[in-house]
C-alpha cells in the first residue's frame, strides 16, 4: 500500500512521495540518512514530517548541513514530530538552512 513517505539524503536532499517502501525515495549510490510519514497542513502552510522509516531509522539532522527541500514547498514551515514521548517536535525550518529545488 503506498504511504505519504519522505526520506532525507546524506547530502540533505528531502524527497517526498507515494510509496509503498522508503527505499523507492532513495536513488542508486545515494545514502539515506532517515526517513518516515508526511502530511500536509495546508491551512498553515506546514509540511509535517513524522514517525520514522523501518529501513532507514528516523532522520539524523545533525548530519544535515543545508537541507534541499522541493520548490513547491517554498515558503512553508517544516517541523518533525518525534512520537516517542521523550522528545520535542524539532522545528527543521528554523534550525536547518533551506535551499529549494
Amino acid at each position: 500500500m503506498s504511504l505519504p513517505k519522505f526520506i532525507v539524503t546524506m547530502d540533505g536532499r528531502l524527497r517526498l512521495g507515494m510509496v509503498s517502501l522508503h527505499s523507492e525515495l532513495v536513488n542508486q549510490g545515494e545514502d539515506c540518512i532517515g526517513g518516515g510519514l508526511y502530511d500536509l497542513d495546508y491551512l498553515s502552510s506546514c509540511l509535517i514530517l513524522y514517525r520514522q522509516s523501518h529501513d532507514y531509522g528516523c532522520p539524523r539532522w545533525h548530519l544535515v548541513d543545508t537541507l534541499h527541500v522541493p520548490e513547491a514547498y517554498r515558503g512553508w514551515r517544516i517541523r518533525y514530530v518525534f512520537d516517542d514521548g521523550y522528545h520535542e517536535d524539532f522545528p527543521v525550518s528554523e534550525k536547518l538552512p533551506i535551499e529549494y529545488y
